[in-house]
């Protein structure tokens, strides 16, 4: 029997020092609390031209893109760490997924979604797009998706100050845990 491997959290944009890398940090800590291992899967780290270079007929010849699909690879739990952007999720996490073999990469796999908003809504369009998306990739998703509203006002030294919020991403994090 092979061993676990480590939920992937995906940080779901490319923005540099990001509130969704901030995010999720904390979500790692929380899973590493349960003694699950995880690793940080970090848009940001995309190559600046990987939708010329990497995708359609580049496929598997962009070795720092290939690298970041190594993580997608052998993981079969996912948390996607995602903010609202024009009332969806980021484009460059639609391209990232489309740079992905389809449609393998999720297929009979697990997710996680987390949705940050400065809105008082948590981005929870961005959510239902990205859902939306998985379920035709073939992948699970749970049903509890954590919407972060006003996360500015939420987030203080790294930490989650809404007891609410706290909450909601411990119980979803033992859920994915045993999913």
């Amino acid at each position: 029997m092979s061993a676990i491997s480590p939920i992937v959290i995906i940080v779901g944009t490319n923005r540099p020092n990001s509130m969704s890398r901030r995010v999720a940090e904390y979500y790692q800590k929380l899973l590493a609390q349960s003694n699950t291992s995880s690793t940080i899967l970090d848009l940001v780290d995309l190559p600046h031209d990987f939708t010329f270079t990497a995708l359609y007929g580049n496929s598997g010849k962009n070795d720092a893109f290939n690298t970041l699909k190594s993580h997608i690879d052998g993981a079969e739990k996912f948390i996607f760490i995602t903010p609202e952007y024009n009332g969806s999720y980021p484009g460059v996490l639609k391209a990232f997924i489309d740079g992905l073999p389809y449609p393998n990469s999720f297929t009979n796999k697990k997710a996680a979604l987390v949705g940050l908003s400065s809105n008082m809504q948590g981005a929870i369009t961005a959510l239902s797009h990205l859902n939306d998306i998985f379920s035709y990739l073939g992948m699970n998703t749970l049903a509890l998706r954590v919407k972060l509203a006003q996360i500015q006002s939420h987030f203080v030294d790294n930490e989650i100050t809404n007891p609410l919020y706290k909450e909601l991403l411990e119980i979803q994090a033992e859920q994915i845990i045993r999913f």
